[in-house]
């Protein structure tokens, strides 16, 4: 469903991702770790297309979407949550997710949102920048689902969140993945977290992944030391 081909991109003179190849199945859930500084928000970037990749290819559903712009990959299926939310604060909840809908919705936000963060439905005239930093992660992804996609990228979403809230994302996302046989990539310094959602987990040091471990045979320990400052 979405694959990343020998992907290299940087800033300036200043090279950052190095060669990295990733192949995701249909409804599996992949975890990307690694300290800050590392690769990963830089990774979402280019894989978003707002960051120009150098070299290699990105395709969601058998399509290249290597040479697209933003908009375009999302038509194409991919959706972001970047690291911070990044909601508009003076437009109301209902208003933020209608930024994600499609003309074709006609501003009617699908039932099955709501459904999955109720707590959206009942502060739908609320302002954005008035929610905790909860609920403002679950109107992001909410935002997001909007754009009906294939896959959903997610940028460090447990950042300043309480654990009650962590727990509940994470059993969102195992949700979301089940009801729309969505892909989901999500980069993370929690360990705790992925160890909850995640089929497959990747470390990611100095713009190269260095482990790769399916579920069943992560270690614990040898990820967590890569997470350490």
């Amino acid at each position: 469903m979405f694959k990343i081909d020998q992907l290299s991109c940087g800033y300036g003179q200043s090279q950052i991702l190095h060669d990295l190849d990733l192949n995701v199945a249909k409804r599996e859930i992949v975890a990307v770790m690694g300290r800050n500084g590392m690769g990963k928000t830089t990774l979402f970037k280019s894989l978003m297309g707002i960051l120009p990749q150098w070299k290699g290819q990105v395709s969601v559903d058998g399509h290249n979407v290597s040479a697209l712009e933003t908009h375009e990959r999302v038509e194409r299926g991919i959706a972001y949550v970047p690291q911070g939310r990044m909601i508009f604060p003076s437009m109301t909840v209902l208003e933020n997710i209608q930024t994600g809908l499609p003309a074709s919705a006609r501003g009617k936000v699908p039932e099955d949102l709501y459904a999955l963060f109720p707590v959206l439905y009942d502060m739908q005239s609320r302002k954005g920048g008035n929610l905790s930093g909860g609920q403002q992660q679950q109107l992001a992804i909410a935002r997001a689902l909007a754009t009906n996609p294939k896959v959903l990228l997610l940028d460090e979403p447990t950042e300043g969140i309480q654990p009650s809230i962590i727990k509940d994302i994470a059993r969102t996302l195992k949700e979301i993945r089940n009801l729309r046989d969505l892909t989901i990539v999500v980069s993370e310094q929690v360990l705790s977290f992925t160890l909850e959602i995640a089929d497959r987990f990747l470390v990611i040091e100095k713009g190269r992944f260095v482990i790769e471990e399916t579920r069943d045979r992560v270690d614990e320990a040898t990820i967590s030391r890569y997470l350490s400052v």
